[in-house]
């Protein structure tokens, strides 16, 4: 901890209060810098401020008399993760995924009174494709862009792209309750085949370094085994209920 003070600022406005000011200002605290908290109350102070200063942005930060910068600035300061804005991460995915997944065990066990079944197993990739297909009709024109730059169908039918989330979304809301199978279950085994030899071909063959479209068109997800995942899941599910549907 230290006792230093550090001068912040931000834009303070009846109609606009910076959540970055806001941040920086919490950041600075936790650190344990007592905060000079200098407000920019109008469009003027700010313009006059940033040209005084040679600065673009705001809030805008110093330490000992030296400018630190914004938010992203601090962090960076006092040695935290900063994204930078081509950077890839599978945190999305990950915290989709672990979010499921509680859903399914929980679920499992108000219906059978026990957590890992196979019903809960069902439920985690029902759930999953449910949650991925959201993720992509949030923006199905941004998706179905991203979506053609590796995907061998939609390359040849351009309108396969805004199809596919509202297919896998219908697959994994019908395996749920597990009804109309032999809607499912074509469903699932064919986007996810589709989709799994794409991803493989882009990836494993043609070695291209793309983001992938899984969790919609603003992803930094990086194509590859994740996303590869998410086909054998489909696939799986599909040959799973299937198998089940035919007993």
């Amino acid at each position: 901890m230290t006792n230093q003070t550090a001068q912040l600022y931000r834009m303070v406005m009846p109609d606009h209060l910076c959540p970055f000011g806001l941040k920086s200002k919490d950041l600075l605290e936790r650190e344990g810098y007592t905060v000079e908290d200098h407000h920019l109350e109008t469009s003027e102070q700010t313009s006059s401020f940033r040209a005084e200063h040679g600065v673009d942005t705001t809030p805008q930060a110093f330490i000992g008399g030296e400018r630190i910068g914004g938010y992203e600035d601090l962090r960076a300061y006092f040695g935290k993760d900063v994204q930078q804005a081509s950077e890839t991460t599978y945190q999305p995915v990950i915290v989709l995924f672990a979010m499921t997944l509680l859903m399914a065990l929980g679920a499992a066990f108000i219906a059978e009174g026990q957590w890992l079944s196979i019903r809960s197993a069902e439920w985690f990739l029902a759930f999953s494709m449910c949650g991925l297909a959201y993720l992509k009709l949030r923006d199905v024109e941004s998706f179905s862009t991203m979506f053609l730059n590796y995907d061998l169908l939609a390359r040849r039918w351009v309108r396969y792209g805004y199809v596919y989330p509202f297919a896998e979304g219908l697959a994994g809301v019908l395996m749920i309750p597990a009804i109309l199978n032999w809607v499912s279950v074509p469903l699932a085994l064919f986007i996810g085949t589709v989709g799994g030899i794409s991803v493989f071909k882009a990836v494993y063959i043609d070695k291209r370094e793309l983001k992938c479209a899984c969790v919609g068109g603003d992803s930094d997800v990086p194509l590859g085994f994740i996303s590869l995942t998410e086909n054998l899941m489909m696939i799986a599910m599909g040959l799973w209920m299937g198998w089940k549907h035919l007993l």
